[in-house]
C-alpha cells in the first residue's frame, strides 16, 4: 500500500517527536512529490522555531524522515496535474501536487489531516487516526 504524505504531516513530524514521526519511521512505502523539498526550504526557519531544535538537530531529523520517504519527481506527477486541479480547485488548490501524486499511483492513499481534501471522492484520503487504525488496529 503506497501512502502519499501531505506536507503538513511531514511538518508535524519535523516539529514534534510524536506518533506521526513514529509512524513515518515504521512504514515502508511512503512517497511525496518533489515540491515538498521547496516547501521545506521555504518554511525551514519557521519549522526550526516551532520545533525548538537547533538547526543541526532539525537537519538530522529531516534526514532520517526523508530516508523513509521516496521523493517522486515533478515530471512523473505533472501528467496528472490537470485532473488533480479539477478535484481540488474549489477547496484546496494548494494540494494539487499531492492529489496528482496520489493519482499517479493507483490504489494509493493520501495521508492528510486536511478535512477539505475529503470533499473530493476520487483519491482516498485518510487522517492520522485512520492511518493508525490501518497499521495497528488494536490501538
Amino acid at each position: 500500500m503506497i501512502i502519499i504524505l501531505d506536507s503538513n504531516i511531514l511538518f508535524a513530524a519535523l516539529i514534534k517527536d510524536s506518533t506521526i514521526r513514529s509512524i513515518i519511521y515504521r512504514l515502508d512505502d511512503l512517497v511525496m512529490p518533489e515540491v515538498i523539498l521547496d516547501a521545506i526550504r521555504r518554511y525551514k526557519h519557521e519549522l526550526i522555531l516551532k520545533s525548538k531544535l537547533s538547526e543541526d538537530q532539525f537537519e538530522e531529523i529531516l534526514r532520517l524522515l526523508l530516508k523513509q520517504i521516496r521523493i517522486i519527481p515533478n515530471e512523473q506527477i505533472l501528467p496528472y496535474r490537470g485532473e488533480a486541479w479539477e478535484l481540488v480547485k474549489d477547496h484546496s488548490p494548494e494540494d494539487v501536487m499531492f492529489i496528482a501524486c496520489a493519482l499517479a499511483f493507483n490504489s494509493s492513499i493520501l495521508w492528510s489531516d486536511d478535512k477539505k481534501l475529503k470533499r473530493q471522492s476520487i483519491v482516498r484520503i485518510l487522517n492520522t487516526s485512520e492511518i493508525i487504525n490501518i497499521i495497528n488496529p488494536s490501538l
